[in-house]
């Protein structure tokens, strides 16, 4: 039989609440609560979770990141535009290799999105310190968007440079 002790046990705290009933002495408790509440309490672990494998691979990860910035941060307004714009073009090259089931690396989308959002914080933050406004930004970004010619991205044309290369080798070659 399944008793209120035998559900206790060293990794489980419970509290047993009395059924109240409205009077106007205990109107303030507005808890609708009636019952057992029962609150895991997990065991603190023998050693730490953190090893120091996991703490060296943070720091060069932050260090990867402070550099990007640093390179991020050195280049112009409109090579961080064109960029963008080669980055979004290249993520749009991965979910055709997806959808068409093709092989790629998964990592890629995640390296790429970041990336991106790098460079369009660096660009927001320029436009922070020119005193460019919320609003202000939004619409030049939207022109901005409007601006921009649709061209392949730079994967797309190393392959159809190389794909060129093959076929002026095989025609030289008949």
């Amino acid at each position: 039989m399944l008793t209120l002790s035998s559900i206790a046990s060293s990794t489980s705290a419970i509290t047993v609440t009395p059924k109240t009933f409205l009077t106007s002495s205990n109107i303030s408790h507005k808890s609708s609560f009636n019952g057992i509440r029962i609150a895991h309490v997990l065991p603190s672990p023998a050693f730490p979770t953190t090893t120091t494998t996991t703490t060296r691979q943070s720091v060069v990860m932050m260090a990867k990141k402070e550099e990007e910035l640093k390179e991020i941060r050195a280049k112009t307004t409109e090579e961080i535009n064109d960029e963008i714009v080669d980055l979004k073009g290249e993520l749009f090259m991965l979910r055709l290799q997806r959808s068409a089931r093709n092989e790629f690396k998964s990592s890629e989308f995640r390296r790429m999105r970041k990336r991106v959002a790098r460079m369009l914080t660096v660009k927001r933050e320029r436009e922070i310190d020119d005193g460019i406004g919320k609003r202000l930004s939004r619409k030049l970004d939207r022109q901005w968007r409007k601006s921009i010619v649709p061209r392949p991205p730079p994967s797309l044309k190393l392959l159809q440079e190389e794909e060129a290369a093959e076929e002026a080798k095989e025609s030289a070659s008949a």
